[in-house]
């Protein structure tokens, strides 16, 4: 490690910033981001910065020659497109004592940039030692994806309870369990789902901070996670970061594999969904089961296929965690039908086309049967069947007897974002024929004018690609 990570206190004096053009604008905006106060020597006489009025009461603008300033009480020397100007000046602040920074000279360099997350209280920085940048940055990003956007809000609520806990708790490792409790269990998932109220309150009410440090029971809790449509990289990151930290998690038999890879390896994996025609282990059991494990101090995951409250029960097992005073967060997926429409590019309004949208579902016909297919005949709106491939006969039937076309475009779309996605269109006079077309489940409907605009059904994979390219080359 040749540069030793430090933080900078802005707040002891200014920074000098010497360049020209666009390379000077960034460090710049990166210097006022961090609320630095600075002196600007443009040397290309440029300054039209482009700042806001708020970053610019921070910004002086210095004329005359940078090499001749000034540079007592400075804290750090920055040069960005300096060119020679930037050697000399390295060679100026050195003389004094100075950290200073040549962008993209190490020579002439005592510190560098590094790639910034940002997170308010929270900030982490990632460095190569100068030789990469853009590998900096990717980590950076992996960083970001992972991290809490409220992580910052998370250290700020702590610090603002730091010294009154501390002198309650005079042991050093005592002190240290209470928070750990407190950032890991539902006092932490309150602030960072940003009802910091509540987890205020219910810091406040912990009497006796030392006992509840020694509780040996930590305390469970339950996310309810939407997985998608199957794409793994449709994850949200808040789900991701929840199966990373579970201790169990129950998921739906429909999650795919890819995205049960994303769990932690040493998480318990417990499948308590159903395939079509095969019993599961009823949803009371499901319940059950996640009460028992959260009482038990985990941290469970309950992962369903696309949406925890679209066609997935998500509401029956909220009112039981609720009833069982189980701690508990939602974290939502994308759903089958709008992770459907955007692999197929059907779009599910069309401005004077589509206004409306209906998503129901008709996992067997008597469910078809039991639609009021009479409210579902205006041709401005699109109608996403969940689950309807077996029941598309009694779909069709209700529609025509409604009175809604035969003509009326149709979409049967399977698998949708995964690598074997397939899709079938034509008329709801077609629609049971359609179905047939599809090679196994799961897959939605989607009824209505949108589906004229739909995109090509064909899914290309890597091999097909390259061989495409190749008969071009031919």
């Amino acid at each position: 490690m040749r540069f030793l990570p430090v933080f900078l206190d802005l707040k002891a004096g200014p920074v000098v910033l010497t360049g020209a053009g666009e390379l000077l604008r960034a460090k710049l905006r990166v210097l006022a981001a961090a609320g630095a106060r600075i002196r600007v020597h443009a040397i290309d006489g440029n300054h039209d910065l482009g700042l806001s009025t708020e970053d610019a009461a921070r910004v002086e603008i210095v004329s005359g020659d940078p090499l001749t300033a000034d540079l007592s009480g400075v804290i750090a020397v920055v040069c960005a497109g300096a060119g020679d100007v930037g050697v000399a000046m390295s060679a100026r602040a050195k003389a004094l004592g100075l950290p200073v920074n040549v962008m993209d000279d190490l020579a002439h360099s005592s510190f560098i940039f590094p790639a910034i997350v940002d997170r308010g209280d929270v900030v982490v920085a990632v460095g190569t030692g100068g030789t990469s940048p853009v590998v900096a940055r990717r980590v950076r990003e992996k960083i970001e994806a992972l991290l809490p956007a409220r992580i910052g809000e998370l250290a700020e609520f702590i610090g603002g309870f730091r010294k009154s806990i501390n002198e309650r708790i005079a042991e050093f490792p005592l002190r240290r369990r209470f928070w750990e409790r407190v950032i890991d269990g539902p006092i932490g998932a309150a602030v960072l789902s940003g009802r910091k109220s509540e987890a205020d309150a219910v810091l406040k009410a912990i009497a006796d901070p030392s006992a509840f440090a020694r509780a040996d029971k930590p305390q469970g809790s339950v996310a309810l996670v939407g997985a998608g449509p199957g794409d793994p990289d449709l994850l949200t990151i808040k789900a991701l970061r929840a199966l990373q930290d579970a201790d169990i998690v129950f998921h739906d038999e429909l999650v795919s594999n890819e995205i049960l890879d994303r769990i932690r390896r040493d998480t318990a994996r417990v499948a308590v969904g159903r395939r079509v025609g095969k019993p599961g282990i009823g949803q009371d059991a499901i319940n059950a089961r996640m009460i028992e494990a959260a009482q038990a101090g985990q941290r469970v995951v309950r992962l369903k296929g696309g949406d925890p409250f679209v066609f997935g029960r998500g509401g029956e097992e909220v009112e039981a965690l609720r009833a069982a005073g189980v701690a508990y967060s939602i974290i939502p997926g994308i759903t089958a039908g709008l992770g459907g429409a955007a692999d197929f590019e059907v779009p599910l309004t069309y401005r004077n086309e589509a206004t409306r949208i209906t998503f129901l579902t008709a996992h067997k016909a008597r469910d078809a049967e039991a639609v009021d297919w009479s409210t579902l005949t205006d041709t401005r709106m699109t109608i996403v069947v969940y689950m309807g491939v077996s029941a598309a006969p009694a779909v069709r039937a209700g529609l025509l007897a409604a009175g809604r076309s035969p003509e009326t475009p149709v979409g049967v779309f399977a698998r949708v974002t995964r690598p074997d996605a397939q899709g079938a269109i034509g008329t709801l006079g077609d629609l049971p024929g359609l179905a047939q077309q599809i090679d196994g489940g799961p897959a939605i409907l989607i009824i209505g004018e949108v589906i004229r605009h739909a995109g090509s059904l064909r899914r290309q994979t890597p091999h097909q690609i390259i061989s495409d390219l190749l008969d071009a080359a031919e």
